[in-house]
């Protein structure tokens, strides 16, 4: 019977199995779209959720306005911190249970390091002249900002420049020439000093009472009165012999940050030992070396800290000059003229024809090999933190300081200007910048001059370069933690702070005060900062707590499960215990969020700041959506087939009656009706299976081959329960009511005036019938909007942060395919309808067809029925999309009601679209209507 029934019903049971296999199929590879995504995220989130360290423990009062109500850490966290956390703390927290690696960083402050960049000039020589000078005019680009820099000179001779000795005073830029009645007394065993009196002798002031011109000596000249500013101070003249060859060295400063660390909790934090590029590494027995005054040549007491410089220079630079050939008069009289106290006056006065343009990269300068005292230990400088407030807009903003005073930059002895103070120092600030000046003390230790309070300046040892790139990579999305060795990620916001910075990111420069500042870039042992930073006399806050941040790896930590979570709760709740007032941050699972800052009013970048907790998050929202998802899907797709099932036993009203007026009791009816449908599922489940078998290959989904299996169960299981409700009705009908016309006549009749009065009285004709298909096409987009809906807080919950935006781009395929299946199964249910519809009117039809109906105006009926029947499906099924939105929570429209609204009412066209394209193949059948055969057989 039931092997009968499909097959004279052959083209409902194909057109019923279609819709269960696109159902069944639909569902198994939307769900496993969904369940692949979910461990995409789940996989990306753990594969990234910890970075070199778990816990971040810093001074109190460290956290900004900012940081506190934002729950961001900011990305230059550790650059404005200068002590605050004591040893005792420090060696109590390395103490704790659960701890692994305790690693301190104390920042000590920013030392000098000197040394120059050297530019070839060599093709705008006179290749004729046998002396020669040019002149550079440079121009300093560093970051937003260029600057004016101090011109510099180069001085060529055909005859030697060589060495010589007088008295105490020895020099390497000596010269032969004719010897000038004027200059003879600056002669030094027949030689001018060709580089002396430019580059020593800038005041022409008495220098410790001694009477002028002067002569060449071992005290430096008095510039007390001069401004570290002055670009006087900063021009040099570069005396070089030969033919041909010229390179001008121009003297640089590169303030680099030193801080003191573990070399051992280092190493086993990030591998710090791997980055040695020359040298050897500090270690844990490196302690500052004290060279009693009996022992010392020079007869005092010295002391030598040894540090590990940086390779390679974290600041940003470059030089860009004009070279001028300059008319210097007679060649033979130049070694007169620059060998005597006038030279910078002369110098300075001479014209120059621009002759080509040259440039240099500051790091060049930061490469080479730092001589003995190449790092000035005299003065160190501490920056405060940048101050933040938040806009109307959301965006940050920063409170510009005042301008760095010139008694910032002076040294402990006789108040003498800081040599070749960087340029960038004039530019705009943002952070408050402190000198801290040691003591001199004699070889009998008497401390002479100002007493700054601080122990005497000890002699800096390099004992080795390291290189930061050579750091094991971390992943990016977890990056802006290790800012201890980066640099902060900074890039322009809009187009005008991009091309000022020539697309490229924006990086620190040598402005102490500026907005950037480096990260460590010379490193010692915690044993030596005290030969920097103790106190004689009142003891600072560096001295009392020298350590900076202190950077927790917990023991037993995997990832973000909820051990691991735990594990680094119990550490960080006992740090927060034992000392409240420390400022503690849980790292694991933090990810790089982009923040908008303005620096001026026309210069804004964008900021990774450090967003805590985005892993967790994270986790617990795709585990919301998708549960969401899994329901609404299978919701959408089990009423699509009990639409189907529902109107495939209403078209056989009649057949059922008939059966029941024969004696086939409820029973054997429905036994009949899920029969029928059990074989169709059975064969769709079958199709369906190599079906999915091929998408799912061709779509690259893993185990393909056993998740096609599911297929054949699940149409089965669909197909039998969709049929369970229309086949018990049938059970409830009754045979006479089985065999009545499923249209009654209506006892009063309305004129209709228009094919789409018609059309709406025929749709409220049979109000079960249309509200049988409005209901599934308002379930489709009620699902379309709550997916929406879903889909915009979870990115709205999720989405900010680098590891966020990397889950959102995961996510949002299997979303967006939810949605247009729950459209494609809400319009197809809606267009069964109409088209059962039209069948059991088909004599309505003949009707009209044979009273003077012409096709267009059939077709016109028709469209006006489907396009009604989807404006009332998809209007209320935005209605009960935004009503069960709001179940869900205020949470979830935050920032999204227009949007969503909008996009429920784009659903509604869309469905509406979707139903009348549909409708075209029944319309064009409405042409082949035979007005006679029909009437016949009714």
């Amino acid at each position: 019977m039931i092997i009968g029934q499909l097959r004279r019903r052959r083209g409902r049971a194909m057109a019923l199995a279609a819709g269960i296999l696109v159902a069944a199929t639909s569902f198994t590879l939307l769900t496993s779209t969904v369940h692949t995504s979910q461990a995409a995220t789940v996989g990306t989130v753990r594969a990234n959720a910890r970075s070199s360290y778990d816990v971040l423990v810093r001074p109190p009062n460290s956290q900004t306005d900012v940081e506190r109500e934002s729950g961001l850490v900011a990305s230059n966290f550790l650059s404005g911190t200068f002590g605050g956390i004591t040893m005792e703390q420090y060696r109590h927290v390395q103490g704790m249970a659960g701890v692994e690696v305790a690693a301190p960083v104390a920042n000590i402050g920013y030392l000098m390091v000197h040394n120059t960049v050297s530019v070839d000039v060599s093709r705008f020589l006179d290749g004729k002249a046998s002396r020669q000078m040019l002149r550079l005019v440079p121009t300093l680009s560093a970051g937003l900002n260029t600057y004016r820099a101090a011109d510099q000179y180069v001085y060529l001779t055909r005859s030697p420049i060589t060495s010589g000795k007088d008295d105490l005073f020895e020099s390497d830029t000596l010269e032969k020439a004719a010897i000038g009645k004027s200059t003879r007394r600056y002669v030094m065993n027949g030689k001018y000093n060709v580089c002396f009196y430019f580059n020593g002798d800038k005041s022409a002031q008495t220098n410790f009472n001694i009477e002028l011109p002067l002569k060449e000596n071992m005290i430096a000249e008095d510039l007390s009165d001069r401004s570290a500013f002055d670009p006087d101070l900063h021009s040099r003249l570069t005396c070089r012999s030969g033919r041909g060859k010229a390179v001008v060295d121009i003297p640089v400063a590169y303030p680099v940050l030193l801080s003191a660390v573990d070399p051992r909790a280092e190493d086993q934090l990030v591998g710090l030992r791997r980055t040695v590029t020359s040298g050897r590494m500090l270690t844990s027995q490196d302690r500052p070396k004290v060279v009693p005054p009996s022992k010392n040549p020079n007869g005092q007491r010295e002391t030598f800290v040894p540090v590990v410089l940086s390779s390679r220079p974290l600041t940003s630079g470059r030089i860009s000059a004009t070279v001028e050939r300059l008319d210097t008069g007679d060649p033979a009289k130049l070694p007169s003229r620059l060998g005597n106290p006038t030279a910078n006056t002369f110098v300075k006065n001479l014209r120059g024809a621009p002759v080509g343009r040259v440039g240099a990269d500051l790091s060049t300068g930061f490469r080479k090999a730092v001589p003995t005292f190449g790092v000035d230990s005299t003065n160190y400088w501490t920056v405060g933190p940048v101050t933040y407030r938040r806009t109307s807009g959301g965006d940050l903003t920063v409170q510009p300081q005042p301008r760095q005073k010139p008694d910032l930059w002076v040294t402990n002895l006789n108040q003498q200007p800081v040599p070749d103070v960087p340029e960038e120092n004039t530019g705009p600030q943002y952070r408050k910048v402190t000198s801290h000046a040691s003591t001199f003390c004699g070889p009998l230790g008497q401390c002479e001059e100002l007493d700054f309070g601080r122990v005497p300046d000890p002699i800096i040892h390099v004992v080795g370069r390291f290189d930061t790139a050579r750091l094991p990579g971390f992943s990016p999305l977890t990056e802006a933690p290790l800012e201890t060795y980066d640099p902060p990620q900074v890039t322009g916001e809009d187009e005008a702070t991009r091309t000022t910075l020539n697309d490229k990111p924006m990086r620190p420069d040598r402005n102490l005060g500026g907005y950037l500042t480096p990260p460590p870039t010379m490193l010692t042992t915690m044993d030596s900062a005290t030969a920097l930073i103790k106190s004689r006399r009142v003891p600072s806050l560096q001295d009392k707590a020298p350590v900076s941040a202190i950077r927790l790896r917990v023991a037993g930590v995997t990832g973000v499960d909820a051990a691991s979570r735990a594990r680094v709760n119990a550490v960080a709740g006992a740090i927060r215990t034992a000392y409240p007032r420390l400022q503690v941050d849980v790292t694991v699972g933090s990810s790089p969020t982009p923040q908008t800052v303005a620096l001026s009013a026309t210069a804004h970048v964008t900021e990774r700041w450090v967003d805590k907790g985005v892993a967790l998050r994270i986790l617990k929202a795709v585990d919301t959506k998708s549960a969401i998802l899994f329901t609404l899907v299978l919701v959408v797709c089990a009423l699509f087939l009990g639409q189907a099932a529902l109107a495939s036993v209403r078209s056989r009203r009649t057949e059922i009656g008939t059966l029941r007026c024969v004696g086939w009791s409820g029973t054997e009816v429905l036994r009949l009706i899920l029969g029928e449908l059990a074989v169709i599922g059975l064969a769709a489940g079958v199709a369906g299976s190599l079906l999915t078998y091929g998408l799912g290959t061709l779509l690259g989904q893993p185990d393909a081959g056993a998740k096609s299996l599911l297929v054949l169960p699940v149409s089965l299981l669909l197909a039998t329960v969709a049929g369970l409700i229309p086949a018990w009705l049938a059970t409830r009908m009754g045979p006479m009511q089985a065999v009545l016309p499923p249209v009654k006549a209506t006892r009063r009749s309305r004129p209709v005036r228009s094919v789409a009065g018609m059309a709406m009285l025929n749709l409220l004709r049979v109000r079960g019938r249309t509200l049988l298909g409005a209901a599934g096409l308002a379930l489709g987009v009620a699902a379309f909007t709550v997916l929406l809906a879903l889909t915009l807080a979870f990115q709205g919950e999720v989405a900010g942060s680098l590891l966020g935006n990397a889950v959102v781009a995961h996510a949002r395929g299997a979303d967006y395919l939810s949605v247009a299946l729950s459209l494609v199964l809400g319009a197809a249910g809606a267009v069964d309808v109409l088209v059962l519809s039209q069948r059991e009117r088909a004599a309505d039809l003949a009707v009209l067809r044979a009273t003077g109906w012409t096709n267009r105006e059939l077709a016109l009926l028709t469209l006006y029925e489907g396009i009604g029947l989807a404006l009332l499906g998809g209007l209320s099924g935005a209605v009960l999309g935004l009503g069960a939105v709001l179940a869900l929570g205020q949470g979830v429209l935050q920032g999204h009601l227009l949007a969503i609204a909008g996009a429920a009412l784009l659903a509604t066209l869309a469905a509406t679209a979707l139903v009348s394209a549909a409708l075209t193949v029944p319309i064009r059948k409405l042409s082949q209507i035979a007005p006679a055969h029909l009437l016949a057989a009714d």
